[in-house]
Formats: structure tokens, sequence, C-alpha cells
């Protein structure tokens, strides 16, 4: 690996440090030889989100820079220019390691552009759960799909654990997330779901402002949590498909970002006051013996390795 490679990764692991503790902290139960493409998979998808999410970007610009991403990643996997990102040619590499489809970033790129005003894709609400899965799809199911490769799990079942558990995070964040989406002026949770408990928009606005949720929100959010729950227990289903490492891997970060569903409970649906987050305690206790059961099973691998050598 060349030094202009490695200094790519290490800025990859970084940004996966700063920005997603939780998802961060799962990762150290996984061998460290496949530590670093999780990171890059994880920083391009940061990078590109920041862009939509964070900060004060013209629409245009922000329709400019995904239009440019798509290029230069295209260019670069076509052999045709090098990329001078070094985001996208740890990407690139990954990519290129594990056989990761191609498709999974385009669909990625594809649910940037539903983000962002003026593009023909743009959509700042959701009324179905079917119009939301198409936006998930891209934004959340893809980025559980492209990690299968490099967890060495391809069978139909394991893809369709890991879309499931793409979907999970992505409502687990839209719960808690509500307030902060709505100053944004998007709502995701599907309006005819919230309508089914007495719930308009008005009533999301009324929530915003006053910091409190109404007791037909409450209701609301009790019914996507169950929702959420469901696409957990499909992932779940899915974690004996992979190797013993991954497996370990996933199912803390199920466990962690599952724990958000009832800390959102616990505080009684008030996620109109604050953001909700599972303790440091909790996150240490479910991580702590899984990355001892990983460092085991490595001791165990490199013994087998050795006296077979």
């Amino acid at each position: 690996m060349t030094a202009q490679l490695q200094h790519a990764y290490e800025l990859c692991r970084r940004i996966t440090a700063h920005h997603a503790r939780t998802y961060y902290l799962s990762t150290q139960v996984l061998d460290p030889a496949q530590r670093p493409g999780i990171y890059a998979l994880y920083g391009f998808a940061r990078q590109v989100d920041d862009v939509i999410d964070e900060g004060d970007h013209d629409p245009e610009v922000q329709a400019a820079y995904v239009d440019s991403v798509e290029l230069e990643l295209r260019q670069a996997l076509n052999g045709e220019a090098a990329p001078t990102d070094p985001i996208i040619l740890a990407l690139c590499d990954t990519i290129s390691t594990y056989s990761i489809p191609l498709e999974y970033f385009w669909r990625f790129l594809d649910s940037m552009r539903m983000d962002i005003p003026g593009t023909p894709a743009f959509r700042d609400r959701y009324h179905s759960i079917a119009q939301l899965h198409e936006y998930m799809y891209g934004s959340a199911a893809v980025i559980g799909l492209q990690l299968l490769p490099v967890f060495g799990a391809h069978s139909a079942d394991a893809i369709e654990g890991a879309a499931a558990l793409g979907d999970a995070f992505q409502l687990t964040n839209f719960l808690r997330d509500i307030a902060d989406d709505y100053r944004r002026d998007r709502i995701y949770l599907p309006l005819d779901d919230f309508a089914a408990f007495g719930v308009t928009e008005d009533t999301i606005a009324h929530c915003v402002d006053t910091r409190r949720t109404d007791q037909r929100v409450r209701r609301a959010l009790a019914h996507f949590v169950a929702l959420t729950r469901s696409y957990y227990r499909t992932a779940e289903k899915a974690l004996p498909l992979l190797p013993p490492q991954p497996r370990l891997c996933v199912e803390t970060a199920l466990l962690l970002y599952g724990g958000i569903l009832a800390e959102i409970e616990n505080a009684d649906y008030e996620v109109f006051a604050s953001r909700v987050a599972v303790p440091k305690r909790r996150r240490f206790m479910v991580a702590a013996p899984r990355m001892a059961r990983a460092a085991a099973l490595r001791i165990e691998s490199s013994r087998v390795q050795q006296s077979s050598g």
C-alpha cells in the first residue's frame, strides 16, 4: 500500500471515529485488516451526506457537487483518471479489493439528489412507507449491502438482513432527529402513518416550537418504533450467516443503535426537547464483551494458522 493510500484510509478512519462513535465502536471487533474498507465506505457516505445536510450550501452547489463526485468516481473506476479526492481514492481501492457492486454507489448518489431542492428527484415530504423505501434503499440499505463483500457474506438471506439493518438504522435516525429534520423543512416519517393517529404537519410544527410531544404524536412515534424494531428483527435473523467477527461487529451495531429506540421510549418520546443517545456506560457494556470475544477469535485463528503451517 502506498503512503498516499495509507493517508487516505487514515483520513477515513478519523472521519468515522469523529462522526460515528457508535458505528466506530462496533468496528473494533473486526479483524484489523477489514477495518480500512469499512472506514472508506463510511467516509465516502459521510462526506457526501455532509454537503447535503450540513453547512449552508446552495442547492445548485450541492447538485453540482454530487454530479462531480459521481463523475470522479466513474472515471477512477474506469481507469480514465486518478482520483484527486483521498476519500474516493480509498473508496476505489476498497471497491476493487472486495468487488463491491457499483450499482450501490449510484443508488446512494440518487438518494442524495432526492434531498437537494431543485433536482428532478427532490422530495421533502414522504406520504407512504413505499415512498420512503425508495429513498432509504439508496440512503441506507445499500450502505449495509456494501459491507457484505468486505465481510465475505453473499447469500440472499444475508443480503436481505443487511438491507433491513440499513433501513432500521435510517428509521432510528428519523425518529431521533425528527425536530432537526423539520427545522430543515423535511419530514421523512410517512405523513399517511401520522394521519392515522390524527397528526398533521401543523401538529409536528407545534411540537417543534414548544419542544413538547403531543399525545397524538406520541402514539404515532410508538408505531414507528414498533415498525423499526421489525426491521431490526429481520436483520437479527441473518446474523448467523455472517463470519464470526463480522457477526460480532454487526451485532454490536444492532444492539447499540437499537438501544436508541429504548432511550426514546424511556424519554416518553420527548424527542423534540433534546437529542436522544445511548449512554456511554451502556455502549461500553454492549461493546466490551464482544471486543473481548473478537480478540479471542483472532488469537484462536492465529494459533490454528501457525499449527497448520
